[in-house]
C-alpha cells in the first residue's frame, strides 16, 4: 500500500460526522489508521492487514463497523482465483466532525488530533536530518465573528488544495490547522 496517487475511485469532499454510530466507527485506532490508508486509495481486507499487520479477521470486523456507519463502502470487485475480492474506499476524503462528541461516549479527548501531530511534528524535529520543510507557529488576533467564519472558510479551502495535491515525492507531510476562540 505504498502507492502515492490521488483516490483511485469517485470520493466526495467531505461527510459531516453527525452519529454517535459514526463516532464510534471511526474513534479507534485501528479504525483510523484503516480511513487513513484509504485516503490515497482504495484496498482489499487483505492488503490492509499485511500493512497495518493485523490479523485478517480483525481488520474485516473493523471494515464491517466503518462500512455500517457509512464511513467506507466497497467501490470495486475483482475476481480473484475464483474469489471476489472487494475493495473498499472512504466515502468522503475528510470527515467532519460536529459537536455530537459528547454524546458518543467515546474516549476521544478534543485535543487528540492536537496531541497526536504534537508527536509527530517533535519527532520530525529531531529525526530531520535532510533539512525537509517544517514550519510552525501560533499568532492571536481580535476580530469580529463574521471575519472569524471567513477565515475558517479559508483554511478550509487551503486544507481542501492540500489533500488534492497529486501524490509524488517520497515524503508524505502533515498540514494541521487550529482555529479557536482563546481566553486572552
Amino acid at each position: 500500500m505504498t502507492d502515492h496517487m490521488v483516490p483511485d475511485y469517485p470520493i466526495e469532499e467531505t461527510l459531516p460526522i453527525e452519529t454517535v454510530e459514526q463516532f464510534k466507527a471511526l474513534f479507534d485506532e485501528t479504525r483510523m489508521q484503516i480511513a487513513d490508508l484509504l485516503t490515497e486509495r482504495a484496498a482489499t481486507t487483505t492488503e490492509i492487514a499485511e500493512t497495518l499487520s493485523r490479523p485478517k479477521g480483525t481488520i474485516g470486523h473493523h471494515l464491517q463497523v466503518m462500512e455500517e456507519a457509512g464511513l467506507v463502502h466497497v467501490v470495486r470487485t475483482k475476481k480473484v482465483r475464483a474469489i471476489e475480492a472487494k475493495y473498499y474506499g472512504r466515502t468522503a476524503r475528510t470527515f467532519l466532525l460536529t459537536s455530537k462528541v459528547d454524546e458518543a461516549d467515546v474516549e476521544v479527548s478534543p485535543d487528540y488530533f492536537l496531541t497526536s501531530a504534537a508527536g509527530e511534528y517533535a519527532k520530525a524535529a529531531i529525526d530531520n536530518d535532510e533539512g525537509l520543510p517544517m514550519v510552525s507557529t501560533i499568532r492571536y488576533a481580535r476580530i469580529p465573528e463574521d471575519r472569524a467564519q471567513e477565515w475558517v472558510l479559508r483554511l478550509g479551502e487551503l486544507l481542501q488544495e492540500f489533500v488534492g495535491q497529486e501524490r509524488s515525492g517520497n515524503t508524505t507531510y502533515g498540514l494541521l490547522v487550529g482555529f479557536y476562540p482563546t481566553d486572552r
